[in-house]
Formats: C-alpha cells, structure tokens, sequence
C-alpha cells in the first residue's frame, strides 16, 4: 500500500476515533449500570410464590397465527399437546384463505384433536401478525357463544414453539396477581460453528437474564415475546374497549411490544417469571431462530421497525424517567449497530497496521495520528467492551455451557454485521412506507421444529414420556401399497411400517424410539420426507400381521 494513502487512511481512522469512543463509552456505562442494578436488586426479581398448592385451573386459550406454516404446525400440535399438563385449555389456530397447504393442515389438526379450533380471516394475507390475532380473538368470542363458555386467560404462542409442560400452570398461578405474565423465551442450542443461530443463543441469553427482568422493577413497562405471554381476560378487554375493538393493534409489525406498553399506561401488572430449571432444563419456551444470515437479517428489520421505529412514531418518548430510560435502551440500535460494526472494522485496522510497523521497525502512523490525548477514552471504551464481553458469556454460560460460550466474542463480531445490514434495511423499508404511504406487512421468517428423537436428544423430553405419547392407526384406513412402500426385511429388521403418504411425507408407524441414525438409514429407500408416529407394540403387529 502506498505510503500517502496509508497515511491518509491513519488520519481518516484518527478523526473516528473520538466520537466512536465517547459513544462506546456512554453506552457501556449504560450497561454497566444495569449490571450493577440487577447485583442490587437481585432479590427483588424472585418468584412472589415459591410453593403451596396451584389455584383451580382457568380456562384457558392459546392463540397460534399461521401464514405459510404447514410444515411446522402439525408437528408442533403433536409434541405440545401431548406435553402440556394442564387440563383447561383450547388452541386457535389463525389462518388465511389464500394460504391453502396451512389452512389443509389446520384442518386436519382440528378434525384429529377435540380441543382445537380453526380461525380463518376473512380476508387474504399476509397482513399483520396482529391483525390474525385479532381474528383469532374474534372467532374465540364466536366460539364461547356458541359452546357457553368463557375463557379467563389467553396465552400466545407461534407454530415454531415447544411449549413447557408446566407453562399454563404457572400462568395460571400467577395470574392471580398479575395480568399480564412472561414465560422466558430461550434458543434451542445448536452447533457452534451455526454463527447467526448462536447469536440468538447469546443475545437472548443476556436479555432475558438482565434487561427483561429489570424493566418493572426500575420503572418500566414489560414488553411481550409474543410467545410465551399470558393475559388476563379482563387486560385483554381493556385492550379492546381502548384501542376501536383492536385488542392487538393491526399496524405494528411487533404487536407483542405494543401490547406490553399498552397495557403498562393502562395500569395493569405485569410480571416476568424468574429463571428456574426442571430436570437440568430451563422453564421456558425453547425454538428453533433463523440459522441463516438472509433470514435473520429479515426477521430483525421487522424486530427495528417495530419497536425502534414505529414505536418511536407511535409514543415518542413517553412520560416518566423510566419510560424514556427503556425507550432509550430499545432504540440505542439505531446507533449502536452501525457504530459497534465500525468499531470492529477500526480495531481490526488497527491491528493490522499495528502488526505491520511492529515487523517493519517503523513508527505505528495510527498512533500518531491520533495523538495521546485519546488513548485514555480508547482504553476505557476496551475496558467496558471487554466486560460487557466477559458478562454475557457468563450468562451464555448458564444455559449453554462454557464451550459454547467461549465462541460470544466472535459472534459478537457476526451479531454486529447481522444487526448492522438489519438497521439499514428497517430504515430504508420504514422511509419507504412513509413517502408512498404505504402499509408495512408481515415479513415472514421461515421456521423449523426438532424431530421428536432431537427432543430426546436435547434432553427436553424423556425417552419414557415419548413411550407414553402413543397413537393408534387404525389397520382397515391403511393401503396395501403404502404400507409396502419399504422392502417387508426393512419392516421386519427396523419395526417400522409404512401407513400414509401425507403432504409430501411418508408417516411411519413404529412402537420405539427412533435413534437418529434410522431416519438415514431409511432415506435410501424413499424420496419422502420420513415421519415416524410412536404407536403401541401390539398396534404395531397388529399392523405387521394384516397389511404385509
């Protein structure tokens, strides 16, 4: 590199440094101070019932918006409604008219569980994720009118979820004291070489360790998941009667966020139920984010547009110190993203030049050009990045171990690109909408759900418990065809047996626990996606017996 250009690029660096510094600096105090606050006020955040006996269940209803999500839901509804243990409780599913291979699978799902129920807009999509909950609330109405029932708690959940067997319990008892109550949210754990799904890991891991329980308690108002959140049938009407009938308000893109404001001015409580774990497993609901870098990067514009931008729109910067004070924190991004990329790219700059005058013997330029004067800002805007670093692997820590955390500063360096690239397209989507006055619509993110042997693996089921979830297939709605789709030594060899082609997949019929090794083993005799249902032994020859 030429010497005047390296020169000139050293002075271009030199000017950034100060105000990247200054900037670096006020938003570490920033975290540090919450880092302090939550040492302090530790107690304060403990669950306010640690025993006794659960309150009488409240009926309960579990809205799922849909759009674009037949490869997921059916799977989904097998898994939790055979885990949930509660007894009081209906699943919505919203769907739309114009979606046809999910409204199919909503479909078959209502006709095979008694407790589920599909709400069809009346109107093509996407729209809002909002907008789908809100038909969904409408079509629970219709349904108590027509059952005369009454539904005391309305929790959302998305068609990604696994559900805690023990979340509607602890919704229902708190829900005693609190309106509005928040079950964590926390990543599956995935390899750690998957950079943007381990940035989920770790973001979420510090969040909901550290902000999210310290919102109420300093003041501020908790913002909902969107899955996970259980609201009081009385907060939900107060929604309604405040917002023209709109329980989720349709024009937000993050109608979770929303609601957690909206329900704060109304003056009602809200609670975010304290980490616990359960068989060496965290109480919360686990999924799957998006694991590639294009997908992230849409699921985080509507995250920015939402509750940096629209929010902003919608409530400026609130009333209270505490309002402003959370607000500041949630809108930071819009800075902090672009300024935390270039920081790296200037460290990085920096080393190199570093690298290069060490081994030349010459004068580092970068230092000279950026003079004494700022090596102090510099060094104290290190000191609290590298804290800030050390403390989110410890939370990292908590829920996926030293190994995996050991990878935060490099994913750090990824997360700064993702959010970066995710900024600048929330802001060029929002300027865009608002000149053409145009609607912001639902961004849809592509989604997956663990197979029930990754449930077995990842310890979030017992292999016992999954013996216990067997169903029945009925020999005589079986063809002959179907069930030889699989050479009869293969059956006889592996227990497995053919029984319905289904939405392009081949349902089997087994009475164990599939190790993960068979799925792979059975690929090299069919195209179809392979999907195993537990069923009892005897069904299981029942089954071998009249259909080979």
């Amino acid at each position: 590199m030429p010497v005047s250009l390296l020169t000139w690029l050293d002075g271009v660096v030199a000017a950034l440094l100060p105000p990247l510094a200054i900037f670096l600096i006020l938003s570490g105090l920033d975290d540090l101070f919450l880092d302090l606050a939550l040492l302090r006020l530790r107690r304060r955040l403990q669950l306010p019932y640690s025993g006794g006996e659960d309150p009488p269940e409240k009926r309960t209803a579990i809205f799922i918006p849909l759009w674009r999500e037949h490869r997921v839901v059916e799977g989904m509804l097998a898994h939790n409604l055979a885990a949930i243990r509660y007894g009081s409780y209906d699943v919505f599913l919203g769907t739309y008219p114009n979606d046809e291979p999910t409204l199919e699978a909503a479909r078959r799902a209502e006709q095979r569980y008694g407790n589920v129920h599909l709400a069809v807009c009346p109107h093509d999509g996407p729209t809002s994720k909002a907008d789908c909950l809100n038909w969904i609330y409408q079509h629970m109405l219709l349904f108590e009118e027509q059952q005369g029932v009454r539904f005391e708690l309305v929790v959302t959940h998305d068609a990604e979820d696994i559900i805690h067997p023990d979340t509607l319990r602890w919704i229902n008892r708190y829900s005693q004291a609190y309106d509005m109550v928040q079950i964590p949210v926390l990543p599956l754990p995935t390899p750690v070489h998957q950079l943007t799904h381990g940035v989920y890991c770790d973001e979420f891991a510090e969040y909901q360790t550290k902000d999210v329980p310290l919102r109420t308690v300093l003041g501020g108002f908790l913002p909902s998941n969107g899955v996970g959140t259980g609201y009081s049938r009385r907060a939900l009407e107060a929604l309604a009667e405040s917002g023209a009938n709109r329980v989720f308000e349709p024009d937000c893109l993050t109608e979770d966020y929303e609601n957690g404001y909206r329900l704060h001015k109304l003056g009602f409580r809200q609670l975010f139920v304290a980490w616990h774990f359960s068989d060496g497993q965290p109480v919360a609901t686990r999924e799957y984010f998006p694991q590639r870098f294009r997908q992230a990067v849409r699921q985080r514009t509507r995250w920015i547009l939402g509750i940096a931008l629209q929010s902003w729109q919608r409530h400026g910067w609130g009333g209270r110190f505490g309002e402003r004070y959370w607000f500041w924190r949630d809108r930071k991004g819009l800075i902090g993203n672009p300024v935390s990329l270039l920081s790296n790219i200037l460290f990085f700059y920096g080393a190199v030049t570093w690298c290069a005058s060490y081994w030349s013997g010459r004068p580092w330029g970068l230092a000279e050009a950026a003079g004494s004067r700022f090596s102090l800002w510099l060094a104290v805007a290190l000191s609290l990045t590298a804290v800030r670093t050390a403390l989110r692997m410890r939370s990292v820590a908590r829920f996926y171990g030293w190994a995996f955390a050991l990878g935060t500063p490099v994913r750090t360096v990824w997360a700064n690109w993702l959010n970066t690239v995710a900024t600048f397209g929330a802001l060029s989507r929002y300027a865009v909408a608002r000149l053409r006055n145009r609607p912001l619509v639902w961004v849809k993110t592509e989604h997956s759900y663990p197979t029930r042997e990754a449930l077995v693996a990842m310890r979030l089921i017992t292999a016992d418990e999954l013996r216990q979830r067997v169903e029945h297939v009925e020999p005589e709605r079986v063809r002959r065809e179907v069930a030889r789709a699989l050479p009869a030594r293969v059956v006889r060899q592996w227990r497995v047996l053919p029984f319905k082609v289904e939405n392009g997949a081949l349902l089997v019929a087994t009475p164990e626990v599939p190790p993960p090794a068979l799925r792979e083993g059975l690929r090299s005799f069919t195209r179809l996606e392979i999907r195993f249902h537990l069923v009892s032994a005897e069904n299981y020859e029942e089954l071998v017996r009249r259909l080979l």
